[in-house]
Order: structure tokens, then sequence, then C-alpha cells
């Protein structure tokens, strides 16, 4: 036993020298660093991660339904959206359009059509084989004028005294559908629906940058969207 004094006061002042080790500071966030993880760049990221989530949260609705309309038109059918088409015949005037243009402006006029048509094509002639003769099959022009709730398509052979006129009638989900396509609607709503799709991915990568450790381990939320990812590629693979 040591009764020295002098090295019990050296222990003594060796416990009190001693520093306790300092804990190396994390960020909250998973996936953002420590620097940016406070101040300006965080209160930044929030603003628009919320400011952006009210930009589109009703159009993010109604795109999230039509998504799940579409997905479902031929597998695990949905039967919502349904369109309505009569047809008929339309007699050409005596002195017939001579060209496609004169054409969609006569169907403009006796369809009491107040917009421009929506799409124009023409088919030159060109030899076919009927009934093991060639021959000629004359022109084709096709007109036809969309909106999301409805509208006209018409088929013309060249040459014939009539048109053939299909009226389509949409119900309010295959209006939607309409919508989510841009189909029959002008540049304001395609810009429109650009700046919802370009939310939703500002979205995903805030919402990312914004996973705290008091929702999970890095290790599940990385885990999670590889998870999506593979089933995604999976899925698409197993179409080929």
């Amino acid at each position: 036993m040591d009764n020295n004094p002098n090295t019990s006061n050296m222990h003594s002042v060796g416990k009190k020298n001693k520093k306790p080790m300092k804990r190396k500071r994390r960020s909250p966030y998973s996936f953002l660093p420590l620097r940016w993880s406070r101040g300006s760049f965080l209160k930044w990221l929030r603003r628009t991660h919320a400011w952006l989530g009210l930009w589109g949260a009703a159009l993010g609705i109604l795109f999230g339904i039509t998504g799940i309309l579409l997905n479902h038109r031929s597998k695990l059918q949905i039967n919502a959206a349904h369109t309505e088409q009569t047809e008929h015949e339309l007699t050409l005037p005596q002195q017939k359009p001579e060209n496609i243009e004169e054409f969609a402006l006569w169907l403009k006029t006796e369809l009491n059509i107040d917009k421009e048509w929506s799409r124009i094509r023409s088919q030159k002639p060109r030899e076919i084989s009927w009934d093991g003769k060639s021959v000629t099959q004359p022109a084709r022009w096709s007109v036809s004028f969309s909106n999301p709730k409805g509208g006209y398509s018409a088929d013309y052979w060249v040459g014939n005294t009539y048109t053939t006129v299909r009226h389509f009638n949409r119900n309010i989900f295959a209006f939607l559908n309409r919508l989510h396509k841009a189909s029959g609607l002008g540049v304001g709503w395609i810009l429109l629906a650009d700046t919802i799709a370009g939310s939703l991915i500002i979205l995903s990568l805030s919402g990312i940058l914004l996973w705290t450790r008091l929702h999970g381990p890095r290790l599940l939320a990385a885990s999670l969207g590889i998870g999506s990812i593979c089933m995604a590629i999976y899925f698409v693979w197993r179409a080929f």
C-alpha cells in the first residue's frame, strides 16, 4: 500500500486536468450537411417546400386521380371514364372544296364551331391492291375539332359527295383525363401543367433534404427510395 502523500496528490491533479471528450455535432437532417441545417438556407428550403406544396395542391390532387384512372385503362379496369360517340354524314355542296383548308372551313360553318381545328391531315392518293387488282385509292382528308368535353372528327375521301362526321361527348371522368393529357387545350394550360410537374420535382428533392432523424434512420430512408426504383425497373423489365 502506497502511503506517500505526494503520489496521491499527483493522481488527484491528473484527474482534475483530464478534459472531457467533445462529441462531434451531427446534422438533425439525414441528407443535409450540418452547415446547411440551420440559418438562411434551411429557412429558404422550408419556405420553398411549403409554398410549392400550396401552389400544386389542388391540381396535384387532380393529376393524382386522373393518373390512377389512366393507369387502369386496360389492366384492372376502372370503368369511370366514358365517351359517347355518334356518327352521321354531311352532303358536300355542289362546289366542292379544292383543298383541305377549304374543307375544314366548310365544316366549321356546317357544324357551327367557333374554334380552329386541333388536327388536320391529308393523305395523298396511292396504289393499293383490291380483289387481286391494283387500283388507285383517292386522297383522304381528316379534320378534328376537339376540346376536353367533346369534339368532332371528319373524314373525306376526295371525290365523294359526302363526308363522315363523328361527334364525341365525354363524361366528367373522361373530361378530367383529357385535362391530364392536355388534349384539346391551349398553350396556357400546357404551361400551367408544366409548373405543377416542376413543383412535384422540387417537392420531392426538398422532401428528401428535410428528412430528419426523428422520422427514421438514414438507411431506412435510402432503402425506401432505392426499393421503389428497383420495383419500377423490375416491372418495366418484365414488360419486355
